[in-house]
């Protein structure tokens, strides 16, 4: 039979696929003599494990050290204590860098520490939409039905108290005493526990109403109400604060600091040998030598840069992973992963790692309104990295995205622009990098609206959203209630295309 030759373009790839692979060739053939390593083998193969068990450590806790990194950044600028509660009053804008905030909602977020307070109740005001996560973002749980089911994780409007207030008791994890009655009960699988709350507005200029809201919120250890600190709510707009999670060592330090001061689940014993491995352990103070921190230093920004690639090119792939055959935008959030990213959703025998770390690298809070697909309920979120012709979206480009009359929406649409980066605002020099349905944008004859992105304005009364050139970005459409013609998809939006030149 003849030999099918190989061809110069099919040669390249493979040539670079060998290349990758022989540094795996030289760890698979370290030496050995009499079957034991020689001291090159043993420094090689050791700092190999290292790695290892450090980039995995990474990717497993990033959940708890993205949520530790929000704390830590919060509690710098604006103090600690269950009584404080940060309210973005102006609305945050991109001097707040966290991963893909939302810019045209008022924002809350407090942390409460349950080793150090016990059981805590929040008595939540009416009117507002909230989440409750313990620090590995995963939705409190109810401890018993309320009103014939069990809820996870949602406040307000679409939690048990169906947008009338209540009061809510957040148990530790280790707490087995019974619990009193007359409050929504729920336990948490961490000491820490992620307050966050929603307000909406229909006027960019009348923000007063949602922030008095929140701040009716009451927060106290359970029984001692009279004593209790008394409420905080410092302003949070315009304060230059950094709640991101680190992508050097000093993740490994934060990360030490979360394990010395969280229950120890049973559940986790694996992962915290792993991270025993690498010197981080409950009690212990870690403290690595010089040539560890070089390690775990490489390891950092090796998983940061994994972290990267997850959206991109695996939860894009999954089933589900993009919203359209025909378009870019990616569903960082695909059918059949529960809130807690277990999988299939309908009877879980995994987590599926991949697509949690893909989406605490670029998001945090998880609750279930995120993953229904229900008609005039809950969002969705289509999330665009690449133009329609596949490639990367970069400051240095023009684009156009054309959404179609009609969005399909209960509530209210925008669309907003991030660093690609570290999936903060994009700081483009605009008031806020967000277009919603509230700002009135212009709006083309047949019904439809065009926005623009771009290094420059593409002229006077056309919905523009700034560029940075050299500065990857992305953009997330918002839907809020979207209705049936979403998800029958008779209406989609376009992809972002290239518009002229730069």
């Amino acid at each position: 039979m003849a030999t099918v030759p190989i061809s110069e373009a099919e040669r390249k790839p493979l040539t670079s696929i060998t290349a990758r692979i022989s540094r795996y060739d030289e760890l698979a053939n370290a030496p050995f003599v009499g079957g034991y390593p020689t001291k090159e083998s043993v420094a090689a193969l050791g700092e190999e494990m290292l790695f290892q068990r450090s980039v995995q450590s990474y990717l497993w806790a990033l959940p708890a050290l993205s949520m530790y990194a929000m704390k830590e950044g919060s509690e710098r600028a604006f103090g600690s204590g269950y009584n404080v509660l940060p309210i973005w009053k102006r609305r945050l804008n991109p001097k707040t860098l966290i991963t893909t905030p939302n810019f045209d909602v008022i924002y809350a977020m407090g942390y409460l520490d349950l080793r150090k307070d016990g059981p805590i109740v929040i008595e939540a005001p009416p009117a507002l939409q909230g989440v409750l996560d313990d620090f590995f973002q995963r939705p409190l749980r109810s401890e018993c039905d309320i009103d014939g089911r069990r809820w996870s994780g949602d406040v307000g409007l679409l939690g048990p108290d169906k947008g009338l207030g209540g009061r809510y008791l957040v148990l530790p994890p280790d707490f087995y005493q019974e619990a009193p009655q007359g409050h929504f009960t729920f336990r948490s699988r961490t000491y820490g526990v992620f307050v966050f709350w929603r307000g909406f507005f229909q006027d960019p200029k009348q923000l007063d109403a949602p922030v008095k809201v929140m701040e009716q919120t009451r927060i106290y250890p359970l029984g001692k109400e009279a004593t209790a600190e008394s409420m905080h709510f410092p302003d949070a707009s315009g304060v230059p604060v950094n709640m991101l999670f680190p992508r050097d060592s000093s993740a490994f330090d934060m990360l030490a600091r979360f394990i010395d001061s969280e229950y120890v689940d049973p559940a986790d014993m694996d992962m915290r040998g792993m991270l025993a491995a690498i010197g981080i352990i409950k009690g212990q103070r870690f403290a690595p030598d010089l040539h560890t921190r070089m390690i775990l230093d490489r390891a950092a920004r090796c998983a940061g840069r994994v972290v990267r690639y997850i959206p991109l090119e695996v939860t894009a792939n999954m089933p589900g992973g993009k919203y359209y055959k025909d378009r870019q935008y990616v569903n960082e959030f695909p059918p059949g992963i529960t809130p807690e990213f277990a999988a299939p959703a309908l009877s879980p025998t995994y987590t599926h790692l991949d697509t949690r770390s893909g989406f605490f690298t670029e998001a945090y809070s998880a609750s279930p309104t995120m993953a229904i697909n229900l008609p005039d309920a809950g969002a969705q979120y289509p999330c665009a990295f690449q133009d329609g012709d596949g490639e990367y979206l970069i400051g240095d480009r023009s684009y156009r995205m054309h959404l179609p009359a009609g969005i399909p929406v209960k509530l209210f649409w925008s669309v907003t622009i991030y660093e690609a980066e570290t999936a903060s605002g994009l700081d483009n020099g605009q008031q806020l990098p967000s277009i919603n349905a509230m700002d009135k944008p212009a709006i083309n004859s047949d019904g439809s609206i065009d926005i623009y992105f771009g290094p420059k304005s593409p002229g006077p009364r056309r919905n523009w959203l700034a560029t940075v050139p050299g500065v990857g970005f992305f953009v997330i459409l918002r839907l809020y209630g979207p209705t049936l013609e979403f998800y029958d998809q008779t209406w989609k939006p376009s992809d972002l295309e290239k518009v002229g030149r730069t």
